[in-house]
């Protein structure tokens, strides 16, 4: 009776750790498509447009991964 319990126990473990990974491969894809969507749009503005923001086209990719670092952290 131990052993059946140890190994439902164990296999419970390696169900949660899976589900975990899941749960890591999405966030990961959602904070990757957020970055590319933001870099994208903030490309696509002018210098002007980038300006009347109060950004420069430097700051684009380090705007991009603070903003999809915090929509992955919510």
């Amino acid at each position: 009776m131990a052993v059946t319990s140890d190994y439902t126990a164990a296999k419970g473990a390696t169900f949660s750790g899976f589900s975990s990974l899941i749960e890591a491969a999405k966030t990961r894809y959602i904070r990757n498509r957020m970055y590319r969507r933001t870099v994208n749009e903030l490309s696509a503005l002018s210098e002007h447009e980038l300006a009347d923001l109060g950004l420069h086209r430097s700051m684009i990719k380090r705007i991009a991964q603070q903003t999809s670092a915090e929509y992955a952290a919510r």
